[in-house]
């Protein structure tokens, strides 16, 4: 593998079957049709693929006919962010496209309302409740917010560059840092994000021609496949790929080969929510899922090509990792379809 994918948390799939399973439906065709299998759920540790995620998307947008899977008190009608995005590429700039997008979903969305303001050289989008909220409806605003920063984002054709990312809950995960990358704020009056209103005059960019690729893999695409691949992060997360097989690089090392010193690199990966050890673990978590999931490789290989000389090492961390040993990660699994 030249390349090992996120994966993506069990506590994911949990939170986006709420809507089915407050529907009344039954959730185990649907995990089949995205190759989970219904015992992983069990252990909140486990880990899926994008894959898996994006096909599970498909499945729920497909079976409620509700783009946003069933968690809000009225679906979102199949279409509607087609729809919205045909309007939004022929916007003139970010800022524009914003405000014309928001001011369309104000008349699809009963539960929430998401709010474009700048002071002081700031642009604030926050998402203002219209009832009382519970678990579906802060995963839905959740999922809503990262639709719509990536959605933008692709207008634009780069990430914009986020200053902080507030949440009303308290901290339950730590792959949100990742997702945004920037440190998360917890416990603030609304979900919603800050960057520097500058950004707002960035040209659009993007066409009806290229729209038509581009929905074709929505809104799957936004959520598991969108990454700043010149984020920090990733570059020493690529770095490391390249020496997984043998002893990880330090942080030492790792700052020589990027230019940067030791203690820019601890700031730097700090303003991006992540720390080093981190990293290193999730990437040999990832990887040992990747020959779990798509290799018949017996476990000791594996072990020794993510990083570990003996088996009952790898069988420790990784029961860590996923809540489960590698043998009964790859039993319940099976080859992913």
């Amino acid at each position: 593998m030249t390349l090992t994918h996120h994966t993506v948390a069990i506590q994911q799939v949990h939170s986006i079957l709420m809507g089915a399973r407050h529907r009344g439906l039954d959730a185990a065709p649907l995990l089949a049709r995205a190759g989970i299998a219904p015992s992983l759920l069990e252990s909140p540790l486990a880990r899926i693929s994008q894959r898996q995620y994006a096909l599970l998307i498909r499945a729920l947008r497909r079976e409620l006919r509700d783009e946003i899977w069933g968690l809000l008190s009225h679906p979102l009608p199949p279409g509607s962010f087609g729809q919205c995005m045909r309007q939004l590429v022929r916007c003139a700039t970010l800022g524009d496209a914003l405000r014309d997008g928001f001011a369309m979903y104000h008349l699809l969305l009963h539960d929430f309302v998401p709010r474009l303001t700048v002071s002081e050289g700031s642009a604030h989008v926050q998402f203002v409740l219209r009832r009382a909220s519970d678990a579906r409806l802060d995963y839905a605003v959740k999922a809503f917010m990262l639709l719509a920063f990536n959605a933008f984002s692709w207008l634009v054709a780069r990430r914009i560059p986020l200053l902080e990312v507030d949440y009303t809950a308290e901290q339950t995960s730590t792959d949100t840092s990742r997702v945004y990358q920037v440190p998360i704020r917890y416990g603030q009056p609304h979900v919603g994000l800050w960057f520097d209103a500058r950004w707002l005059a960035l040209p659009v960019v993007q066409s009806p021609q290229s729209l038509r690729e581009f929905l074709a893999g929505s809104p799957a695409n936004l959520i598991v496949k969108y990454r700043d691949t010149s984020s920090l992060t990733e570059r020493i997360r690529r770095l490391l790929r390249k020496q997984l097989g043998n002893e990880l690089p330090s942080l030492e090392e790792v700052g020589e080969a990027l230019a940067v010193t030791p203690q820019t690199l601890r700031r730097r990966l700090r303003e991006e929510g992540r720390g080093f050890q981190q990293i290193k673990d999730e990437l040999r978590r990832d990887a040992a899922i990747e020959y779990l999931l798509h290799t018949p490789l017996p476990l000791l290989d594996i072990a020794n090509r993510v990083g570990f000389s003996e088996a009952s090492t790898f069988h420790r961390a990784f029961k860590q990792w996923t809540g489960v040993a590698p043998g009964e990660y790859r039993l319940v699994h099976g080859p992913e379809r």
